[in-house]
């Protein structure tokens, strides 16, 4: 797929981001780009991302590759675009995740992440895992703000390119906000996401992958994402702690690599957010990451420039293969969860700081 090379060739990435490189040994500095805590203000090109046609191919290409895979098309955006899902379901009985990315259009390094997970999980290498657990990604829920097709404007969208990526869907609503309405009322995404997924499938787990701004530090330190279990008082507390391990799993992973830095995410808990309102409703173990940087906005601190993709991209795959891994073997069952007693809060760094 001639744009996905391009992509790949633009963050450097060709032919070293295999899987098992990423999670067997760490690539040297120069085959990622800068870190995920370099602060440069160099042009955000929009082009280089994949586009939802783009996604759509490489989904559909995969699942002709992919013995264990099947497409599920389950609804559609505001302006029609089809809302696609991989399945990987082996066992019935089996433990669920569900990976979750772009309820924001603007925040799409965690779909190219996934998208190199997918490939992943086609190589042969992942039959004790696909064995043990079943998995289900939603690479791009809001495929309208994604690709800037959305019925307002984007004139004051600072990123290059060949478009603008907007957080909201295309009737300027943020489907992270839709999570407490009666599902009939919800947005077209968010609807679809729970007549044909929550309704439809007995979920575990769930990971909601977003992006958050440039500067929010821990110990002085720029992170590389932050994480959040859910905080709603009457979600079931077994399944808040069930959501602390998730979180764990995901805590243990990344910061064991050197480059990563994770803080505690300092969210809300209203039931209309993803994290909590699922897991309300459906007692499904959920965990907010927010990677840091996002791909368009109309505040220049939260955008990050290209040269750190590489690494964020790295990130989301660790995140999700060792995840998978963790349920599949059942440590996550035994993980220790006691660093949230002492995780603090991220903090944002003041601007006029590099």
């Amino acid at each position: 797929m001639k744009k996905i090379t391009k992509t790949m060739l633009a963050l450097s990435l060709s032919g070293v981001m295999t899987f098992g490189a990423l999670t067997t040994a760490g690539l040297p500095v120069g085959a990622v780009g800068n870190g995920p805590n370099y602060n440069g203000n160099e042009s955000i090109q929009t082009s280089i991302l994949t586009t939802y046609e783009e996604l759509v191919d490489y989904l559909e290409k995969q699942e002709q590759r992919q013995q264990a895979m099947e497409l599920e098309v389950i609804g559609e955006t505001v302006k029609g675009r089809d809302i696609y899902m991989a399945k990987y379901i082996s066992n019935e009985e089996n433990p669920t995740i569900l990976f979750l990315t772009q309820q924001h259009g603007n925040e799409q390094l965690t779909t190219e992440g996934a998208m190199e997970f997918i490939k992943h999980l086609g190589t042969g290498k992942t039959s004790s895992v696909l064995d043990n657990v079943n998995i289900l990604i939603i690479p791009m829920l809001n495929a309208d703000g994604a690709m800037g097709d959305v019925n307002f404007s984007t004139d004051n969208y600072i990123a290059s390119g060949d478009r603008h990526l907007t957080r909201a869907n295309a009737n300027n609503v943020d489907l992270n906000r839709e999570h407490n309405k009666p599902i009939d009322e919800m947005e077209p995404e968010a609807r679809a996401l729970y007549e044909n997924v929550f309704e439809k499938y007995e979920i575990d787990y769930l990971i909601d992958l977003h992006h958050q701004g440039t500067q929010s530090e821990r110990d002085g330190k720029l992170v590389s994402g932050s994480i959040l279990y859910p905080t709603n008082p009457n979600v079931d507390p077994a399944i808040v702690e069930d959501s602390k391990k998730l979180g764990a799993v995901v805590f243990h992973e990344i910061e064991s690599k050197g480059w990563g830095h994770l803080g505690k995410y300092n969210g809300g808990s209203g039931d209309n957010i993803g994290r909590n309102g699922i897991a309300l409703r459906y007692d499904i173990a959920t965990l907010l990451f927010e990677m840091r940087g996002m791909s368009d906005h109309t505040n220049p601190t939260a955008v990050l420039g290209q040269k750190s993709n590489g690494y964020l991209i790295r990130q989301t795959v660790n995140t999700l293969d060792s995840t998978v891994k963790a349920i599949a073997d059942g440590s996550i069952d035994t993980v220790d969860t006691s660093f949230w007693e002492t995780l603090p809060f991220q903090t944002t760094r003041p601007s006029n700081e590099e």
